[in-house]
């Protein structure tokens, strides 16, 4: 039943020495929304990683309870836990069969993670998934071209033009900054 769970719009921007990962709260089974306040953020690794989950709600859970592991196992290497993941996604018979994807950041890192076998660092210090990612994507994007605001109030500001948009996300906002390494 969780593949008809539908709704979310994840986004990650770095900016500076600090970053920022938000999501919606918006829970969606079919055409009814289910639940307005959903946490997909999640803090890893003693909160030093950070990561945002869209698709199906046990499918992620079940990719998120994986990452962290992989970041125990490599000493929270982002990069590395993210790569073998990606890995061990694709060539696992049952992994392959989740619906869900990934971004993943620390002080150093911002990644999207898929199923496909994609590990992907954004060149423009945005990413977004989910229903809404590429209406908050773009609204990111711009406000990194077009203004001096923080990363944390891009990524607020990005979900709400997202939520104003998107169907299947709310404006009930959640997000989490990290400061980074210094540049």
């Amino acid at each position: 039943m969780d593949r008809w769970f539908r709704a979310t719009t994840i986004l990650a921007v770095r900016r500076g020495n600090s970053a920022a990962i938000g999501g919606d709260g918006q829970v969606t089974l079919g055409n009814i929304v289910m639940k307005h306040d959903a946490h997909k953020i999640r803090k890893l690794y003693d909160g030093k990683v950070l990561a945002g989950f869209a698709g199906a709600a046990a499918d992620a859970f079940a990719l998120m309870d994986r990452f962290e592991a992989k970041l125990r196992d490599f000493q929270g290497s982002v990069p590395r836990s993210a790569i073998e993941l990606a890995k061990e996604w694709r060539t696992d018979r049952a992994l392959r069969r989740l619906e869900a994807m990934l971004i993943a950041l620390d002080r150093s890192s911002l990644l999207l993670i898929s199923g496909t076998g994609d590990v992907i660092q954004p060149t423009d210090n945005a990413l977004a998934i989910g229903s809404g990612g590429a209406y908050a994507l773009a609204a990111a994007r711009a406000l990194l071209q077009h203004s001096t605001l923080t990363a944390g109030q891009i990524v607020r500001a990005a979900l709400e033009i997202a939520g104003d948009l998107c169907i299947y996300t709310n404006r009930n906002i959640e997000v989490v900054e990290i400061e980074s390494a210094p540049a």
